[in-house]
């Protein structure tokens, strides 16, 4: 499988609330999003972009001190990761983290280097670098349902 990439300038916080939404409105349950990027990059408001496309408008702030927070909403349920804390990738075992990836949710994971070994591939990874004054955001498919969604992705945008 060729991996598919779609990058993208973001010139400011509504255009990252606009790409998270815009990826959120092709996404499927099932689906496993991996969101890196340095602290400030921009992922949880990528993230709060992706939860409007569901219609979530509540606060979305990251879940650093309890690893996730589970939103059920109309769509579907989204499980937002932050495992920026995380001491080791045991401690998600521990917590049950496979119970959280199946078919009928869509997770959310922010730092997932830090779970290495303990997370399933990402069909979706998305980097968020700084770009000027601005970001850089690198969407990237990694499984065949991750092609599918760059796709409609890039579709959406048009």
């Amino acid at each position: 499988m060729s991996v598919s990439h779609k990058e993208e300038i973001l010139n400011n916080e509504a255009a990252t609330v606009a790409a998270g939404q815009r990826l959120g409105s092709v996404c499927k349950p099932g689906a496993v999003v991996h969101l890196e990027g340095d602290l400030g990059a921009g992922k949880t408001t990528f993230c709060r972009g992706f939860l409007r496309a569901f219609g979530y408008s509540g606060a979305v702030k990251s879940p650093t001190y309890t690893l996730v927070e589970p939103y059920e909403l109309t769509g579907g349920l989204i499980y937002h990761f932050d495992l920026y804390r995380l001491g080791h990738a045991e401690e998600l075992e521990y917590m049950g983290i496979r119970d959280y990836f199946s078919v009928d949710s869509i997770c959310l994971i922010e730092w997932p280097e830090r779970g290495a070994g303990a997370l399933p591939l990402p069909d979706i990874r998305v980097r968020i670098s700084a770009h000027g004054k601005g970001r850089c955001l690198d969407l990237a498919a990694q499984t065949r349902l991750g092609e599918q969604l760059a796709a409609n992705y890039r579709d959406a945008e048009q």
